[in-house]
């Protein structure tokens, strides 16, 4: 079974208030089994033009508990932390390769 991905697109517009989101979120996340593998950091645009303000990419086990996970009572209780505080929020889930390791 493939590894499904997280990936999102994010302008924070009020960081007091997104702190409550970042405070409730990771343990839904790993209540579904996902991880974080990056959350904002240094980013350069290699090629093309998007610049995207803030990304964050989270795996999880398969597309179904990603799925899971944001369909849950848990992550709805944090994406409501989340109302306000941001202008720009894009979410997509994004299944992976289901290849053997080279």
């Amino acid at each position: 079974m493939a590894a499904a991905y997280l990936i999102v697109e994010s302008r924070i517009s009020d960081p007091e208030r997104f702190k409550a989101y970042m405070a409730a979120a990771p343990a839904v996340v790993r209540a579904f089994a996902g991880e974080y593998l990056v959350r904002g950091g240094r980013m350069a645009v290699l090629e093309g033009d998007w610049t995207p303000p803030r990304l964050t990419v989270l795996r999880y086990p398969s597309f179904e508990a990603a799925q899971k996970m944001y369909d849950s009572p848990g992550y709805h209780a944090a994406r409501q932390l989340r109302d306000g505080a941001t202008a720009l929020f894009n979410m997509v889930l994004v299944e992976g390769v289901d290849a053997p390791p080279t």
